[in-house]
């Protein structure tokens, strides 16, 4: 599967990036800064900025998939919603942010009511967990729906590696059609 990713150098991006690679998909990195791609040959890195929507369609027109993992703060959701449109690649949306920072957590809300409204393309939202730490490739994680997950101490808490495991779950076995679904241990 040819996968696009819109931010695919930052902390989520990369971890995504590399799990698609490792799972032997063809992986376009679209970011301001592609020479922090991750380095593998199933990853191409592509300069492009989710502010210049014309180079986007570009950069994605072609691909299976295109996952945005940019923070919300730097998104305009008609904006981005308009790309897919153009480009008629499906869309998962998945926040390059610690949920507990509200003013971002809001934007992602609205985001996510956006999206809500939209009907003709297919789009998944992806929420983490209160805690989106570097960390260990466990893929052991749990998924639920609106709800925040948390474990059996109250801990909400994700690592990128097992974030990225889930997302490209729902890229290869799609269950969770113009629905957000969340992520955590």
């Amino acid at each position: 599967m040819k996968v696009a990713i819109i931010g695919g150098t930052g902390r989520a991006g990369q971890e995504i990036s590399a799990e698609l690679a490792r799972r032997g998909h063809q992986v376009t990195a679209i970011a301001r800064h592609p020479e922090k791609a991750v380095q593998h040959a199933a990853i191409t890195a592509v300069a492009g900025d989710v502010n210049h929507p014309e180079a986007l369609v570009a950069a994605i027109t072609g691909h299976d998939v295109v996952v945005s993992a940019v923070m919300f703060s730097d998104t305009d959701p008609a904006s981005l919603v308009d790309v897919v449109r153009q480009s008629g690649v499906p869309l998962i949306s998945t926040p390059e942010f610690p949920k507990e920072y509200l003013p971002e957590a809001s934007r992602g809300k609205a985001f996510l009511d956006y999206l809500r409204g939209v009907d003709d393309i297919d789009w998944t939202y992806v929420s983490p967990s209160v805690f989106f730490f570097v960390g260990p490739r466990t893929g052991s994680f749990r998924l639920g729906t609106d709800q925040l997950l948390s474990d059996a101490d109250g801990k909400s808490s994700i690592s990128f590696a097992d974030y990225a495991i889930a997302l490209v779950d729902e890229i290869e076995t799609p269950r969770h059609s113009r629905q957000r679904f969340t992520v955590g241990y």
